[in-house]
């Protein structure tokens, strides 16, 4: 029987949560007290972890850590939300902070929540931090090994030596050896995967047991639906409108929502020329 690894965000955290904490908040001073339970009454899901945090500067407050695989439009309007369910229930300030692991796309990720409506505002502030801007030198030599796993994907930490490096320490303490098989996973986006077979213990088996896993097998899927569209809107501009049609393909591109590529492949059937394709763009 395949024993089935805890390697979930919030056991990450828990390896070294006052290290973790200081290196988020770049708060030097900062102590870290117990994880609290993050389940909020009036929303379905948890937001990640929620640790309780004290500093002589600021006192006793909340470090809300929201891990994304991947950043979606509407992260700023569950921070906003995270951040003030955090604060009525545990009755203290809070620091959100949303780690994205893989990079989706060029566009900019907002740091706050803006809202206006009749004649009313709201703002929510909240700590970004991209990995793929994390520079795996800190990840190596600084004692956060909840980075560990995400060596792969930080900035340098692409190469081979890199990434065996990384599995030395890991496999130097017993607490982070399981976290070995989350780190192969990272490295198949950087490296061949029979190379990761090669010098890692990837089993596969433990592995598709973290919610990590399911997650990202269930984006997969979509993603391959997408890429397919995808292609086919590009070949459809292509034959219809020659090189020329192809200037819409890195806005459409961005776009993620299944059924708006569904409109637009079929809408390219149905216009005359770019200017029409234009058209329709601009009202869908």
């Amino acid at each position: 029987m395949v024993k089935k690894a805890d390697i979930s965000t919030k056991k990450l955290i828990s390896l070294s949560p006052e290290n973790w904490v200081k290196w988020v908040t770049q708060i030097p001073d900062i102590t870290t007290g117990e994880i609290l339970n993050s389940e909020f009454q009036w929303i379905s899901r948890e937001s990640d972890v929620l640790v309780k945090a004290t500093s002589p500067q600021y006192g006793e407050f909340l470090v809300l850590n929201e891990l994304q695989l991947r950043y979606k439009p509407e992260m700023p309007k569950r921070m906003r939300a995270y951040a003030a369910l955090a604060e009525e229930k545990y009755d203290l300030p809070t620091y959100p902070v949303l780690i994205n692991i893989l990079k989706e796309s060029e566009t900019e990720i907002p740091k706050r929540y803006e809202s206006e409506f009749a004649g009313l505002q709201a703002r929510q502030d909240y700590h970004v931090i991209n990995l793929w801007k994390v520079d795996v030198k800190i990840a190596l030599s600084q004692p956060i090994p909840s980075l560990l796993p995400f060596v792969p994907i930080l900035k340098g930490g692409g190469e081979e030596s890199t990434v065996r490096q990384a599995l030395q320490m890991l496999r130097a303490d017993e607490k982070l050896s399981q976290l070995e098989t989350v780190m192969a996973f990272f490295a198949t986006f950087v490296l061949d995967s029979a190379l990761v077979q090669q010098i890692m213990r990837w089993d596969m088996a433990i592995l598709q047991e973290s919610p990590w896993y399911q997650q990202i097998f269930r984006e997969g899927e979509k993603r391959g639906e997408r890429q397919a569209i995808l292609s086919s809107i590009e070949l459809s501009l292509e034959i219809k409108f020659s090189q020329e049609g192809l200037q819409f393909m890195p806005k459409i591109s961005q776009v993620a929502d299944l059924e708006r590529l569904k409109n637009i492949q079929r809408s390219i059937l149905t216009v005359n020329s770019l200017d029409e394709l234009r058209e329709f763009m601009q009202r869908n």
